[in-house]
């Protein structure tokens, strides 16, 4: 059945789980929101809002080396206990995090860290770009949204699709072991080194 985009939405802003696991829970529910809302907490993954208050002081620094010692990776992963940082599932995220960020360069961990100039320089460019379509104002401003939108997806890592399953977000996958370990679980810092380049510092 078609799922609307109101309706991935609504269930998002409710649960704060990714487009693509709301996207799955209302299909396998067959529309039926609070079912949907159900099989989200079932995978842990609505849960997992409501855990990102707490704080997660405890964790791996973890390092990646790829490309025959051409790219290297240090990720700062936090969770709350010491217990959890302990177990394979964290530490197999932590690992597949620092090989995507190997793979994917990503500029900075979260939107919300995207300075303020770099992101009025891309407006700037994205609304210059969508007026010369000759299309009257607000459908110019849907296309800057739009466009902006995937600027995000482009530079930030939790909204990058994930490189070992392209189907889900790295913020997704996040919040997936979150749920499993059952703490509050988050990317603090990264730093990329590509041989004989600038080192690229996401925080």
């Amino acid at each position: 059945m078609e799922i609307s985009a109101a309706a991935v939405k609504e269930l998002r802003e409710k649960t704060g789980a990714g487009i693509l696991d709301c996207k799955w829970a209302l299909g396998q529910a067959r529309g039926d929101f609070e079912r949907a809302v159900d099989l989200l907490r079932e995978k842990g993954i609505a849960a997992a809002t409501r855990r990102s208050g707490r704080v997660a002081a405890e964790g791996q620094v973890v390092s990646y080396i790829h490309a025959g010692g051409k790219i290297g990776v240090l990720l700062e992963l936090n969770c709350e206990t010491d217990f959890v940082a302990r177990t394979k599932e964290f530490a197999g995220l932590g690992h597949d995090l620092a090989m995507h960020v190997a793979a994917m360069a990503p500029f900075y961990v979260r939107r919300q860290e995207v300075p303020a100039a770099v992101l009025e320089r891309e407006m700037g460019v994205l609304r210059a770009q969508a007026a010369s379509s000759g299309k009257p104002p607000a459908v110019v401003e849907k296309m800057v949204a739009g466009r902006l939108e995937k600027f995000y997806q482009e530079i930030c890592l939790e909204e990058q699709a994930f490189v070992k399953d392209p189907e889900r977000t790295v913020g997704d996958l996040i919040k997936g072991v979150a749920g499993t370990v059952g703490e509050n679980v988050v990317v603090r810092r990264f730093t990329r080194y590509h041989l004989g380049e600038t080192a690229r510092a996401g925080t």
